[in-house]
């Protein structure tokens, strides 16, 4: 398919909205060979959104959308947040956003404007001049439409994971940031763990010496939300799992490793192999429930993806990264967090976390002193007041914080789109991998050689470390 109709067509169907509806397989399938293959046909880079930074906001002005799941949680942590306002609240349920209405009231604050009763009422929130950011955290097949509209109607755009589900969607991502010159981030919070920033700092001071390996993982048994009724809306979450057979939430696990790697910053992902295992169990649990309930017959006699998905990926520096994903078996939860360098290696799971800088694990007296050394300023900071806030231990709340605080005093923000689409075309990329006798994938360079010069991510509050937040006894 010639560059012209493969432009053509991804217009049509932006222009239609089936994009935010989910391409269906055939379109989709057309759109993504553009970039099958490294960065065969890849725009070039109008402007290098790594370090770039925004125009300062004294107050920043906030549409939420999706308050379904993960939406309550993110309404909740920013009303915490001075130089903040709540603006808008978005959900095609009246319900939900009524819920939230009483959760600003509760917290002392002004009802926001509700966008709710269709499944494009976003697009009105979007187009709302009082709003400077947008935040997503709706169904994966929305994020990057609604993400690329807000651009387009000039505010900053943060979404839940995964940023995009196909390459297609990533460059989409990619053009639109670097035109608009507004900031895409990934609601990667598990960067915002604090084992995860202590390692990080640690590797930037050079504790691990040279990084020669990571490991990254989702382990996480999923099997009762998933076929839930009431756990997803119209339970897209386990039709993801259908036909899709990859690494479908490679983020969790590899965000943290990409920035201690300096992934888009210095080296850059070159190619990846991936690799499933039968599925043991999602579709035995589908057959089992349509048996007792007639629900679930539209789940049964499905293919589900395998229960284990272990993809690896090279480097151009020669670093090699592993990353697993596996929500059905039933295993205690893990995202693994391993740094392995030439002086040391530090490993979180399975918990306590360990480090060691020679063939034994420092003692709990020597973990301690490391703490106290390298612990970074944003955990000194704001870290105490983020695990009183909550939201998985505190890191959803850092995250916010951070974001906020970054757009308050205009600094370039810690993830910006390139590691976005980077960290979540893992999926499609593995997808290719899995079905093609896990042969290797090349991995497209988002950034278009920018790497090679990109800062890599400042731990310091240089510029910032200014935003207030509210006491919470």
């Amino acid at each position: 398919m010639s560059s012209n109709r493969r432009n053509f067509l991804r217009q049509s169907l932006v222009g239609a909205g089936m994009v935010a509806a989910g391409l269906t397989g055939h379109a989709a399938l057309l759109l993504d060979e553009s970039s099958e293959k490294g960065n065969v046909n890849a725009p070039k880079q109008r402007f290098n959104m790594s370090g770039y930074a925004a125009p300062k906001i004294e107050k920043v002005r906030i549409g939420f959308v999706g308050l379904g799941n993960r939406g309550p949680g993110a309404v909740e942590r920013m009303s915490w947040i001075e130089g903040v306002e709540i603006v808008a609240l978005c959900d095609q349920y009246d319900d939900r956003v009524e819920k939230m209405q009483k959760l600003l009231e509760k917290r002392g604050l002004p009802r926001a404007k509700s966008y709710s009763g269709n499944k494009n009422a976003w697009k009105a929130m979007c187009e709302n001049p009082d709003i400077d950011l947008i935040y997503i955290t709706t169904p994966w097949a929305w994020h990057t439409p609604m993400a690329v509209y807000a651009m387009e109607q000039g505010k900053h755009a943060v979404s839940e994971v995964p940023a995009a589900k196909t390459i297609d969607e990533s460059w989409q991502l990619v053009e639109t940031s670097e035109r608009t010159k507004k900031h895409f981030m990934m609601l990667e919070n598990c960067c915002y763990d604090f084992f995860e920033l202590l390692t990080l700092n640690m590797a930037r001071q050079g504790f691990f010496g040279e990084i020669i390996h990571g490991e990254g993982a989702y382990i996480h048994d999923l099997r009762e939300s998933n076929f839930s009724k009431t756990g997803y809306s119209e339970m897209w979450r386990l039709r993801e799992n259908q036909q899709r057979n990859g690494n479908l939430y490679p983020t969790h696990g590899l965000g943290p490793i990409c920035q201690v790697m300096n992934i888009n910053r210095g080296d850059q992902m070159e190619y990846l192999t991936s690799m499933s295992s039968a599925d043991f169990q999602m579709a035995a649990m589908a057959n089992e429930l349509a048996a007792k309930d007639s629900f679930y017959q539209g789940f049964s006699g499905k293919k589900y993806r395998g229960n284990m998905n272990t993809t690896t990926v090279r480097t151009f520096k020669g670093r090699t990264i592993m990353i697993q994903h596996d929500v059905t078996s039933p295993r205690p939860y893990s995202r693994i967090h391993l740094i392995s360098g030439t002086k040391g290696v530090a490993c979180k799971w399975p918990e306590p976390a360990r480090i060691a800088n020679a063939h034994e694990w420092l003692k709990e007296d020597e973990m301690k002193k490391l703490e106290e050394q390298y612990t970074p300023e944003i955990v000194k900071l704001i870290g105490s007041m983020a695990k009183k806030v909550g939201g998985h231990g505190g890191m959803d709340f850092m995250m916010d914080w951070r974001l906020i605080d970054c757009l308050h005093n205009g600094l370039a923000l810690d993830q910006n789109v390139y590691d976005a689409v980077l960290w979540s075309s893992i999926a499609p990329l593995s997808e290719k991998s899995v079905a093609n006798r896990s042969n290797s994938v090349d991995v497209p360079d988002f950034t278009n050689g920018a790497w090679k010069t990109n800062a890599p991510v400042e731990l310091t509050l240089k510029g910032g470390g200014t935003t207030g937040v509210k006491s919470k006894k």
